[in-house]
């Protein structure tokens, strides 16, 4: 898949890397109630692993 669409691999782990958020920061993202500053390009910046961890780091943006 990868070489077919032509996608760096690199890319493509970082979007892997979305299905590890928090259903809560998932679901605040597609009912539009995510905080300003929190774009793509910032959530493919490292994020902890943990939930909780994830939600503070992302409220603290």
């Amino acid at each position: 898949m990868v070489a077919a669409e032509k996608i760096e691999r690199g890319y493509l782990g970082s979007l892997l890397r979305l299905t590890l958020l928090a259903p809560e920061v998932v679901q605040g993202i597609l009912d539009g109630k995510q905080p300003a500053g929190m774009t793509l390009p910032s959530l493919l910046e490292p994020l902890p692993v943990e939930w909780e961890a994830q939600r503070q780091a992302l409220a603290a943006d």
